[in-house]
């Protein structure tokens, strides 16, 4: 059974959807796009707590710049954890929101169990954008290079008629570059998700360029997951997570083979399997 109720933060209406029962897993990001990634299984041990962050709500106001800061969305997360009475929780971030969770288990850490990066370069740096979209064009097959040619032609298009939803416009028209499939249309998926542009353009395009995750879990003392898909040309490739090796002891890193930037949704049965395997041992 999904329910959907709002909490108030700074004026924001963060919306939150809750899926199953048992250990809770608060994933952060959008209330509406979030709940249809998920195994279903999950939710038969796990209770999925979906939460919008500002970045996906409407504005109460005229924004200020210090409204976008990332601090003012971890502050955001601990009134949503205060209200849901959280006390011992996993935090799930994915592509993005990995650099939220992990700074919230960083400021907060009191009651964060376990963390959960999905699908996130070590940074969102232009250099390593760059990077990222080199490898794709030296080793995606040519198939793919054409898949994603096409679909990329239309996005100035997309975005002249529609400019508030360019976000949503650019992760349809690069599900080239997002998934095993590169022929998946992702576009339902988005169908009622809003975005407010501007708290979107400093995150992703400032805030989390100036972050290392990399750098940051070598000082987190919690037990972290980090999952990859080999087929995520986002933030690719791989080898960039590659210094996470055995000394970092706290982390488990899967590699899904099958998977391009949602094996949660492309590789269901191996991620419950993965994910439901390293929440409950040592529990």
């Amino acid at each position: 059974m999904n329910t959907t109720h709002t909490i108030h933060s700074d004026g924001f209406e963060l919306n939150y959807c809750v899926k199953g029962t048992g250990k809770p897993v608060l994933v952060i990001g959008s209330s509406v796009y979030y709940p249809q990634l998920f195994p279903e299984d999950l939710y038969d041990t796990f209770q999925f707590i979906f939460l919008d962050h500002r970045g996906f709500v409407k504005p109460p106001r005229i924004l200020q710049p210090e409204d976008y800061r990332l601090d003012k969305v971890l502050d955001d997360i601990e009134t949503a954890r205060q209200e849901l009475n959280l006390t011992h929780f996993i935090l799930l971030g994915h592509s993005g929101h990995a650099f939220m969770a992990l700074e919230y288990a960083r400021k907060y850490p009191s009651h964060v169990h376990k963390v959960v990066l999905l699908n996130s370069a070590p940074t969102n740096s232009k250099e390593r954008q760059r990077q990222s979209f080199e490898f794709f064009n030296e080793t995606a097959s040519p198939g793919r290079q054409r898949q994603f040619e096409l679909d990329f032609s239309l996005l100035e298009s997309d975005i002249q008629k529609d400019p508030e939803r360019r976000f949503v416009h650019m992760c349809i028209r690069m599900s080239a570059q997002s998934f095993y499939d590169y022929t998946f249309d992702a576009a339902y998926m988005w169908k009622d998700v809003y975005t407010n542009m501007p708290i979107m353009d400093h995150l992703w395009g400032e805030a989390f360029g100036e972050l290392d995750l990399i750098q940051s879990l070598a000082t987190l003392n919690k037990p972290v997951f980090i999952g990859l898909g080999r087929y995520d040309y986002l933030v690719a490739p791989v080898s960039l997570w590659n210094s996470v090796d055995e000394t970092y002891a706290h982390v488990k890193k899967v590699i899904f083979e099958h998977s391009g930037h949602n094996p949660m949704f492309e590789e269901p049965q191996t991620f419950d399997k993965e994910l439901r395997q390293w929440i409950l041992e040592d529990n």
